[in-house]
């Protein structure tokens, strides 16, 4: 990846670290951060040459990760992607990747947009931003939940179809029959991405596929996993339905995007049997607003399956991922945090489960792009020596009451991502 100027070592002394490995935070100590990486961890550490930043005995613990979101798209409006400018998702989310480290967001995996070249501007330091694993567009079916084209357009699988909007600023990609998908899979990767999402049942925002319809064969499915294994990275699939999920875990997909709609445990148990994680979002209501009654009848249903999902998948001992999907509202783009503290406080995870959901455990599932990993160097989600110092200093103690990160603002005295300081209010 594109490397930014060393900045100064930091020491940060008198800290109680919550590494997202262990049980909670430590006694106090100092942490060195040179190089942009964990450098040492408790024991004499000379300060001469270093940055000090007095911890006053607060938290320290790794950057917050976000398994599913839209940069593309979460500060724009659905007009301001369809009829506006071109250029207006590329600033907008340049602008939203800027707001979202300074509410601790230090990495995230991007689930549908074209931000390959944004995650290189952030790498090199230009911009302020969290890292980004790139899933470019999203692949879907005709007429599946990437279908944007409207009833009376052609499907583009024919010779005389247009490409909706979505398609023409690289949000989806619509392919049909295994030739199509392997296509499309492979154009992604040359695009940059570091694993592939595609579309595998019905959704909320779309307008013509019900939650309950399963989208792609099972050898389109599987099309797409081989031409993605041949880059040495894995498959995403949005889906909520059973047979929907049954089918990607059948397909070799190895996270499966909301699930909400699992009919019972057994399809929870059985990812867990097979080791496929579920990415999932501590949905309310309230999060989404729609103007038609059919994705209104639509969000509720998923918003219902919720705290079923979460509890069949701790009950499975599943791989849970945290993610938000907030996207077309940017007025609601802030919640992020709020969402983080549902965990906690509407779905019953101790606070330190929480914490460790959205920071080392998020990075074991990003760590599936192996070969595609841009940040494979070392470590995310940690505080370890040789990790990525991607580091969040916080007022009070969030391993004991979760609802703190609610308020960055407030309660993020400092934030370092890559070595350097984005935010320090300890002087």
């Amino acid at each position: 990846m594109p490397q930014q100027q060393t900045s100064a070592p930091i020491l940060i002394n008198n800290v109680r670290v919550f590494d997202a490995l262990g049980p909670g935070p430590t006694q106090p100590k100092s942490v060195l951060i040179q190089d942009r990486r964990i450098a040492a961890i408790g024991g004499e550490i000379p300060s001469e040459g270093a940055v000090v930043i007095e911890g006053g005995g607060r938290v320290l613990m790794p950057g917050l990760s976000d398994a599913h979101v839209h940069l593309f798209a979460a500060g724009t409006t659905h007009a301001g992607l369809t009829t506006g400018a071109t250029g207006m998702g590329y600033y907008n989310a340049l602008a939203e990747a800027e707001r979202m480290l300074m509410r601790g967001f230090t990495t995230v995996r991007d689930m549908a947009g074209d931000v390959a070249s944004l995650r290189q501007v952030l790498d090199s330091g230009a911009f302020p931003g969290p890292r980004i694993y790139p899933s470019q567009a999203a692949i879907s079916q005709t007429s599946g939940h990437g279908d944007f084209s409207a009833v009376y357009e052609d499907a583009t699988t024919f010779s005389c179809g247009l490409h909706s909007r979505a398609e023409q600023i690289g949000f989806m990609r619509v392919a049909d029959g295994r030739d199509q998908v392997l296509a499309a899979v492979r154009e992604q990767l040359k695009k940059g991405a570091s694993q592939i999402k595609i579309m595998a049942g019905g959704g909320v925002a779309s307008a013509f596929d019900p939650l309950d319809v399963l989208q792609y064969t099972l050898d389109e499915l599987s099309a797409a996993v081989e031409a993605a294994a041949d880059w040495g990275t894995y498959v995403s699939a949005h889906v909520y339905n059973d047979e929907g999920i049954r089918r990607a875990i059948a397909a070799g997909i190895k996270s499966i995007e909301h699930g909400h709609l699992a009919d019972g445990p057994g399809t929870i148990e059985l990812m867990a049997n097979k080791g496929v994680w579920l990415s999932t979002q501590p949905f309310l209501e309230s999060d989404h607003e729609y103007s038609n009654p059919d994705n209104t009848e639509k969000n509720k249903q998923v918003c219902g399956g919720v705290a079923n999902t979460f509890k069949w998948a701790r009950e499975a001992k599943t791989k849970i991922a945290f993610g938000t999907d907030l996207l077309l509202e940017p007025e609601k783009a802030d919640q992020q945090n709020e969402m983080l503290t549902r965990l906690s406080t509407c779905f019953e995870f101790s606070p330190t489960d929480a914490l460790r959901i959205a920071t080392s455990d998020n990075a074991e599932l990003f760590r599936l792009s192996g070969e595609r990993d841009p940040y494979k160097a070392a470590r995310l989600g940690e505080i370890t020596v040789g990790a990525w110092a991607d580091v969040l200093l916080v007022e009070n103690d969030p391993t004991q009451d979760l609802t703190v990160l609610g308020d960055p603002d407030k309660n993020l005295a400092v934030i370092i991502k890559d070595g350097r300081i984005y935010k320090n209010l300890l002087g």
